[in-house]
């Protein structure tokens, strides 16, 4: 395997370091459209949506901050609901109504 440039070595570190200084804002886009494309959903399969689609790791604690923000902005809603034959009880999450309407405006502004 050849070994990259110069020049790529240098746009990766600088695209590394985009996505460093601006995962946390972009998080929210990416959850909402993660949310959007699988809902309902659980934390779990947000966690996993968003590692598939950005190649992102976040801690836990992040996730449900974030998670958390979005609700009480309400943006997202999550219900409580029993898993079956189990008995254990789970959080699915979907969009609000303001959810759709708040993704439809980021992605209208989105560069793509």
């Amino acid at each position: 395997m050849a070994h990259p440039s110069e020049e790529e070595e240098w746009i990766r570190a600088r695209i590394a370091s985009w996505v460093e200084t601006y995962k946390k804002s972009m998080l929210t886009p990416v959850i909402l459209r993660v949310v959007a494309e699988h809902q309902p959903v659980t934390v779990a399969g947000i966690a996993a949506g968003v590692a598939s689609g950005t190649g992102w790791k976040i801690t836990e604690r992040s996730l449900y901050r974030t998670l958390k923000r979005l609700q009480d902005a309400g943006l997202l809603h999550g219900e409580e609901v029993e898993v079956p034959r189990t008995g254990a009880r789970r959080k699915d999450i979907s969009l609000t109504g303001a959810g759709e309407q708040f993704l439809a405006g980021i992605r209208a502004n989105l560069v793509e």
